[in-house]
């Protein structure tokens, strides 16, 4: 008797497993194939679906001549670092009118004078359509944008202080509180590059 398959050990037992695994073995990589057919339809079913529905709510942005756009742009805390807070995030500036549009994607657009640094040509995932309201009286903001358009905010004053131990070392940061028309945010930052980039905010301390 064979105890793995039950059989005894005889030539019949043995062909008695022969033929099943012939008969089995064919059905079985078919049986498996069907299978992961149907799983792969059933995917691409699903995402033919999903993408049906982002297609209805996304509509491809584009603008008129003398249309009226707002600017994408970023504002940055002076020592190599975008700031990342929900306050100071990426935002629009504006509006400014739509002179043509130069390519698919790009737009010429007619910027103040003291954006005269900048290239006046942006991509379309740059600009934002403003609605005109009478209303509603949007002043300039007087900020200065890089060529890339980013800006940098101005730190007012260090709020806190704290000590991370990290790896085995402390580091030494500050509660830097950063301020751009009007509204002040605060960020963690690390006091050695803050004392390099703003030696002022510490003339006061020991």
């Amino acid at each position: 008797m064979d105890f793995v398959t039950g059989l005894p050990r005889t030539r019949v037992g043995f062909d008695a497993v022969l033929v099943n695994q012939v008969c089995w073995g064919p059905e079985l990589i078919a049986e498996t194939t069907e299978q992961i057919k149907q799983i792969r339809a059933r995917i691409l079913t699903a995402q033919s679906r999903q993408k049906s529905y982002v297609d209805q709510r996304r509509k491809p942005l584009e603008f008129e001549e003398e249309n009226h756009v707002f600017l994408k742009v970023t504002p940055t805390i002076g020592i190599d670092r975008v700031i990342k807070t929900k306050k100071l995030s990426s935002r629009y500036i504006g509006s400014f009118e739509v002179l043509r549009r130069i390519e698919l994607v790009a737009y010429h657009v007619a910027l103040l004078p003291h954006l005269s640094n900048l290239l006046d040509v942006f991509h379309v995932s740059q600009l934002r359509k403003c609605t005109p309201d009478a209303s509603h009286v949007l002043e300039p903001e007087p900020i200065q944008l890089k060529e890339n358009l980013t800006f940098q905010v101005t730190p007012v004053w260090i709020d806190d202080t704290s000590v991370k131990k990290l790896q085995g070392k402390e580091v030494l940061l500050v509660k830097v509180a950063w301020s751009r028309s009007k509204m002040e945010e605060h960020t963690w930052e690390l006091e050695s590059e803050v004392r390099k980039g703003y030696p002022e905010l510490f003339s006061d301390k020991s």
